[in-house]
């Protein structure tokens, strides 16, 4: 009985560990399907087209060039590789400037054709209009509808989904921005954590480390929207007053906080693993000759390795997805950002603002879900990278 009851609690943490594996795979599985179809989706919206004159010989336009001329930064065709000529811009609710109603009818029944005269006879037009409204194609010139591409996509320095007719899915200043926070958030949070780690292992007597232990994992208890208050209250006001910054929503705010909320990740983890080491390893370090911080730097630390590495890992997974705390105080700017004082904006921010208002299914939603592959993968290097570093030290 006893080894039929053993063979069944192997049998049930089997399919546990199977069907938790299969899950992850699964979601995986998902979330690429879903972001890869970026890439099958038009660059201009559906169902509209660009419609030039017959004589504009420009026949492609990349996104931001499109953004920059329907935001007049460009005014000439010449500097899309087309004449030398003045960019004429056209949207669908211009047309009562050139017809008046009788001309277009009471349901605007003639609008296809107008429009369509309209770009017949004006050289340097460039309309925004619905395809339907293009009644004679073969008399204007339709500007080529390319799929969006990787570099627009990775290399691309704007986000701006909403932009029209051409929404800019430009990863770079999101990429940017989770990067420079993360890295000084960890910058800061290393140190500390390990310091007081160490001092809570090591240094502190048994009555300082059960009152600091209790205090400093309930930390890790404190939802992340009450992080992001303390830092609009606190940090943001001290860095615009330090720094005499315009605002002190910046990519520092973010980091100060993602560094507290990091801390007890780490002091926890790293602190236990200290702990762990053997008694006889510390007193034969002692015995001979070696001082109580020799014996830390020496003995110590280079055996906790792992478990250091596995709370550095933890602390960094907690910075680089963590979104309300971040949102609140980083300035939610989606520009790229030259220095840690300057507001920016993340993936995870980026994702739990935006998710909710993107039409499931559209390119917009898609690029929400590739953004989510992106911070998989940083993500997945960084604990590569820290595994490696931990392997070459041990």
């Amino acid at each position: 009985m006893k080894k039929l009851f053993e063979k069944i609690i192997e049998g049930v943490l089997a399919c546990s560990g199977f069907v938790t594996s299969i899950t992850i795979v699964l979601i995986i599985l998902f979330l690429f399907s879903e972001a890869l179809g970026l890439f099958n989706s038009r660059v201009i919206e559906e169902g509209y087209v660009l419609a030039l004159n017959k004589d504009n010989k420009v026949s492609e336009l990349t996104p931001a060039q499109i953004k920059d001329v329907f935001d007049e930064e460009i005014t000439n065709w010449n500097e899309v590789g087309g004449q030398d000529m003045p960019i004429r811009l056209f949207r669908l609710e211009d047309i009562t400037q050139y017809y008046t109603e009788e001309e277009l009818g009471a349901a605007y029944e003639h609008a296809g054709v107008k429009i369509t005269e309209l770009v017949e006879r004006t050289p340097g037009i460039i309309a925004f209009v619905p395809q339907q409204f293009i009644v004679r194609p073969d008399s204007v010139h339709l500007l080529q509808d390319n799929t969006i591409s990787v570099k627009d996509v990775f290399a691309g320095a704007e986000w701006f989904p909403t932009a029209i007719p051409a929404a800019q899915f430009g990863f770079l200043p999101l990429i940017t921005g989770t990067l420079w926070v993360s890295l000084f958030a960890i910058l800061i949070a290393l140190p500390f954590g390990l310091s007081v780690a160490i001092y809570m292992s090591e240094v502190a007597n048994s009555r300082i480390r059960n009152l600091l232990k209790p205090i400093i994992e309930l930390l890790s208890g404190i939802p992340s929207v009450v992080y992001g208050f303390f830092g609009l209250i606190v940090i943001v006001p001290f860095i615009q007053k330090v720094f005499n910054l315009p605002v002190g929503e910046s990519g520092l705010a973010g980091s100060i906080v993602l560094a507290i909320m990091a801390l007890p990740t780490i002091i926890t983890v790293t602190e236990d693993a200290m702990r762990n080491c053997p008694r006889a390893m510390r007193e034969a370090s002692l015995a001979l000759g070696a001082s109580q911080w020799q014996t830390i730097y020496k003995v110590v630390i280079p055996y906790s390795v792992s478990g250091i590495t596995s709370g550095v890992v933890l602390g960094i997974g907690r910075a680089i997805g963590e979104t309300m705390a971040v949102l609140m105080v980083t300035g939610n700017a989606a520009v790229i950002p030259h220095t840690i004082l300057e507001p920016l904006r993340t993936i995870p921010a980026t994702i739990a603002a935006e998710l909710g208002e993107a039409p499931a299914g559209g390119a917009h939603y898609e690029a929400l879900f590739l953004l989510g592959v992106v911070l998989f993968f940083i993500s997945l290097l960084i604990n590569f990278t820290v595994e490696a570093v931990s392997a070459r030290k041990r």
